[in-house]
């Protein structure tokens, strides 16, 4: 069996065709105070269930196996404790029938520190309804604990009755006690040209266009593929583990381009455009040299460094050094795309004047040339934008329909161009 378990990612692949697939993470978690990770959730029962509640309706009635617990709170309740929201609404109302799982260490989080009183967290994360508890380290402390507890009748042979049955309903439905081990077969096809196509196309289809030349009569892109020659620049130009971002080869991602195969978006430029037209890469270029060197244009590709959960929190949002100064030294010296690589919108407005097309590429992966489809019009972009881009930190959070909704590109937004 091959079972990939971890705080942000809970799948089992039995055999080629039998996954389990995991909603998580039960339940506003998107929802924190300031958006920072394992934080509290400040919502009535009605916003916290006609908003954060949504995914999981959907994926019940699909039929999903598993639901996995958040580290985070609902009005200052942990939720990894919280029985009226697992046991009752999960299990009860909504007639979830697949197990609960909690997170990494979930349950030793009830406590403040972590791991204070283990023995009441046991008591209350499996009261709560949590079916499986993910126990990374010292397995057989939480086995000792709760043996206790079942003998000593402080949790109910009930609640474990309730807990091995749903493991073994997802168990026998997905065919483990017939095939307890994976099928090999199709491992050939992972990474395999048609994987490939299908992430490239997947890039070309995300892609948001921002901007695009001062107005609809002198866009900026497509870009012409010959041209004598041509810039390309920034931190992102040319890694792919910045490409991939944080929970890929790596739990916080790495930089470079040793973690695995794929395509850069520099080698994606580089194989897209006439084989005449000269392509200069340089990560930082001083401004006077993009002045004096003679550019058709500059391709400019800024972003975060990968990360994943609680590295991630930031109350600035803002592209790290030398970012901007990329931007500032390109784009004031020559015609400029920017492409932003970035897991979610970040401060860009001081910057949108002087760039000529701006495009969020969000974290397109190992196909890089699904970036350069687009830029030179071998396709169209297409993509809206599932998030509303803020002008200013100070906004947020700021959601459609707020009394005074003022992006800088609503929900929704995308320009929209056709294959050349």
């Amino acid at each position: 069996m091959k079972c990939i378990v971890n705080a942000c990612c809970f799948t089992i692949s039995i055999h080629s065709k039998n996954v389990a697939a995991c909603a998580k993470h039960y339940v506003g978690d998107g929802g924190t105070t300031e958006g920072i990770n394992e934080n509290n959730t400040v919502i009535n029962r009605h916003g916290l269930l006609s908003i954060h509640m949504a995914g999981y309706y959907s994926s019940i009635i699909k039929g999903v196996s598993t639901v996995m617990i958040s580290y985070s709170s609902w009005n200052g309740k942990k939720m990894h404790a919280n029985r009226e929201l697992i046991a009752s609404f999960l299990k009860s109302t909504l007639r979830f029938r697949g197990f609960v799982i909690s997170d990494w260490q979930g349950i030793d989080r009830i406590t403040s520190p972590p791991h204070l009183n283990y023995s009441y967290s046991i008591e209350a994360g499996i009261s709560a309804g949590i079916d499986m508890i993910m126990v990374p380290y010292n397995y057989t402390e939480f086995i000792d604990g709760l043996t206790y507890q079942v003998k000593n009748k402080i949790i109910p042979i009930s609640r474990i009755d309730d807990a091995v049955k749903r493991i073994l309903r997802v168990k026998f439905m997905m065919g483990l006690f017939e095939k307890p081990l994976a099928d090999y077969s199709l491992v050939h096809e992972l990474g395999s040209k048609e994987h490939r196509q299908l992430a490239r196309e997947a890039v070309r289809k995300s892609l948001v266009l921002l901007k695009n030349g001062e107005g609809a009569d002198k866009p900026v892109l497509p870009l012409p593929k010959k041209a004598p020659k041509i810039l390309v620049a920034g931190t992102h130009a040319d890694n792919l583990g910045y490409q991939c971002g944080g929970w890929t080869i790596e739990w916080q991602g790495l930089s470079g381009n040793n973690l695995t195969s794929g395509t850069t978006i520099l080698a994606a430029i580089k194989d897209t455009v006439d084989p005449k037209t000269q392509v200069v890469y340089n990560e930082n270029p001083d401004a006077n040299l993009v002045k004096s060197s003679g550019f058709s244009y500059a391709i400019v590709v800024v972003g975060e460094p990968p990360y994943a959960e609680t590295f991630g929190d930031s109350l600035n949002l803002t592209i790290p050094e030398p970012g901007p100064s990329i931007i500032t030294n390109v784009c004031g010296a020559v015609k400029c795309v920017v492409v932003v690589i970035s897991g979610r919108p970040v401060v860009i407005q001081p910057y949108v004047s002087s760039i000529d097309a701006l495009v969020a590429a969000w974290l397109p992966g190992t196909e890089g040339q699904g970036v350069a489809d687009v830029l030179f019009g071998d396709y169209g972009f297409t993509g809206k934008l599932s998030r509303t881009w803020f002008k200013t930190v100070d906004q947020l959070p700021m959601n459609h329909g707020d009394p005074h909704y003022d992006p800088l590109f609503p929900l929704g937004f995308g320009l929209t161009t056709k294959a050349s």
